[in-house]
């Protein structure tokens, strides 16, 4: 098993596995209730909620592990969070039927002061520059 990278042990890799973590768990905290209480509501917007929580923790996960398997897959994982959020946050202006409520990615992360936009792109900038 490989261990993590030194560089994220402190600075910026160290508070960017934080606010990976930090919305892996409110991601899926958020889904899994909306998912159990109102699911009928908005069931695409709630199942989305829940695959950005899945990718959320994935590339926790992932930049954890470190190696470059790890870097692999925290760049998958973080590509699919910036179509994610690009992508549901366009929708949830158009199909505002589809988006009754707030999502993580819905209204490209404003329930969330922008946050899921700006970290994606934070994501690939550290992958890129700690490329193994």
């Amino acid at each position: 098993m490989s261990r993590p990278s030194a560089e994220l042990a402190s600075g910026w890799g160290r508070a960017l596995v934080f606010a990976y973590g930090v919305f892996a768990v409110a991601a899926t905290g958020r889904s899994v209730l909306q998912i159990g209480t109102d699911f009928d509501r908005a069931p695409l917007a709630y199942s989305l909620s829940l695959l950005a929580a899945v990718v959320y923790l994935v590339a926790t996960t992932s930049l954890l592990l470190g190696g470059v398997t790890g870097w692999r897959v925290a760049g998958i994982a973080v590509g699919i969070e910036l179509v994610g959020v690009l992508s549901v946050g366009a929708l949830s202006y158009v199909a505002t039927d589809l988006f009754p409520d707030r999502t993580v990615w819905s209204h490209f992360g404003q329930g969330y002061g922008f946050v899921p936009l700006v970290l994606p792109f934070a994501g690939l900038a550290w992958l890129r520059h700690t490329r193994p």
